[in-house]
């Protein structure tokens, strides 16, 4: 049982309706604050209730808008160390710059590195997340980060459709390993898809797939997609090689409405993915299904504050979970 004394949970100012189901399944009151834009663009946080001495969750991603968020969580942070806080967890469902994290180019900077260091020189204790570009993208940071997976969620809803002769595919040799996770998860094959990528363009063309897909019934499996470009050229070639119905599975979905429109003119018959972006443009599009993972960070932030282990929910994923949101 939580202790509504010591414990308060904050949202961002895109992350409020998120913060609501994760507070409504820890039987919590959202923290009362408040963010305001200036003309110019500042920025200006401030929370309307005492947190000295508590737990303080703050839950925002770093998504569609990702330099104000970004900015935004920074100041959070600090009001929260100046009104003494007894520790600060920043629960971000969706890291945006965890992208940028090499230089493997001259001249660059590794932005998910500066991110990090920024996030805990403002004095964050710990970090929680889900579904990293790259798991190394841990080591950036100094404090606990709680990384969590997607993975089980989206299994079991696409066990709940009785597809037949499935067969996941990944999209790029980039994103085999998670691949072969959903593939033994749901105790099918994989093909894993070969594409390169001219300069910055968006989309990447498929050079090869590896597997054989004729006749099976393809579930395409990605961290993230802004444009779909990805996601709709290997669509087009698994039918060219015999794929029959196509469906996707993201953890965070960044599709702005030109990509929606692109997903409604694709091969794909449904692309599922999760509430960890708060993005307007996928609401009324019949082609995507969206689960909420609210309750799993409701979990974890209700273990993280019992000092209860948190790995273990890696292996024991709550059935209510599963629940979609409408």
């Amino acid at each position: 049982m939580i202790i509504e004394s010591q414990i308060k949970v904050f949202s961002g100012s895109t992350g409020k309706e998120f913060s609501e189901r994760v507070c409504k399944d820890l039987n919590l009151e959202l923290g009362k604050s408040r963010t305001i834009r200036f003309p110019e663009g500042n920025i200006y946080v401030k929370a309307d209730e005492n947190v000295r001495g508590k737990d303080i969750f703050l839950i925002q991603s770093i998504g569609l808008n990702p330099n104000d968020e970004f900015t935004e969580i920074l100041f959070w942070i600090d009001a929260f160390k100046r009104a003494s806080a007894k520790s600060v967890t920043l629960v971000m469902p969706y890291f945006s710059y965890a992208k940028g994290d090499k230089k493997d180019e001259p001249r660059v900077s590794i932005r998910g590195r500066v991110c990090a260091e920024c996030i805990e020189l403002a004095g964050i204790d710990r970090v929680v997340t889900m579904d990293l570009h790259s798991p190394q993208i841990q080591g950036f940071f100094k404090k606990p980060v709680d990384n969590l997976s997607a993975m089980p969620i989206l299994c079991e809803y696409i066990k709940s459709l009785r597809i037949e002769d499935v067969i996941v595919v990944s999209p790029d040799s980039g994103h085999a390993k998670e691949a072969r996770r959903f593939a033994r998860y749901l105790s099918v094959p994989v093909a894993i898809g070969d594409k390169e990528r001219s300069g910055y363009e968006a989309d990447a063309s498929i050079v090869e797939i590896v597997g054989n897909v004729e006749g099976k019934n393809a579930v395409i499996v990605d961290d993230f997609s802004i444009t779909g470009g990805t996601l709709f050229n290997i669509s087009k070639e698994l039918k060219k090689r015999g794929a029959k119905k196509i469906i996707a599975c993201l953890s965070h979905i960044l599709l702005n409405d030109k990509g929606i429109d692109r997903l409604m003119d694709s091969d794909i018959e449904l692309l599922i993915s999760t509430d960890t972006v708060n993005n307007p443009y996928v609401h009324e599009c019949e082609k995507i299904k969206i689960l909420s993972v609210a309750p799993f960070f409701a979990e974890t932030i209700r273990r993280i504050h019992k000092g209860e282990s948190v790995s273990s929910l890696f292996q024991e994923v709550p059935i209510h979970v599963l629940e979609i949101e409408d």
